[in-house]
């Protein structure tokens, strides 16, 4: 089991923990989340990619993860995220250096794992 599995299982497992014990402003501050990065005038992929960053210049390594997975499954290619990254390393400096490593490295855990 890769790293990027173990995370998504833990996420599923604290997630469904958190809703366990949920009241209403949990509940509706979760589903703003979600309503958040639909489509809208701006496509998905184009909102995960400002996921990405914001999450990258807040350093937030869980949150740098599951969006880098789902720019994977938006369809961003390595190009664009590499870009993107490039602008949180810009506006965040070089204490996000080790962010961007490991976003990396997730990204090339997918990327190795879709063409296989």
């Amino acid at each position: 089991m890769g790293d990027i599995e173990k995370f998504q299982q833990e996420r599923q497992t604290l997630n469904e923990l958190v809703m366990k014990y949920a009241g209403l402003g949990t509940k509706r501050y979760y589903s703003l989340d979600s309503q958040a990065y639909r489509e809208g005038v701006l496509p998905v992929k184009t909102k995960e990619l400002l996921g990405l960053v914001a999450s990258f210049v807040l350093r937030c390594d869980d949150c740098i993860t599951y969006h880098v997975i789902r720019c994977h499954e938006e369809g961003v290619t390595s190009q664009e995220l590499e870009e993107a990254l490039f602008i949180g390393l810009i506006v965040g400096g070089t204490i996000t250096i080790p962010h961007q490593r490991r976003a990396m490295k997730a990204w090339d855990e997918l990327k190795n794992k879709s063409s296989a």
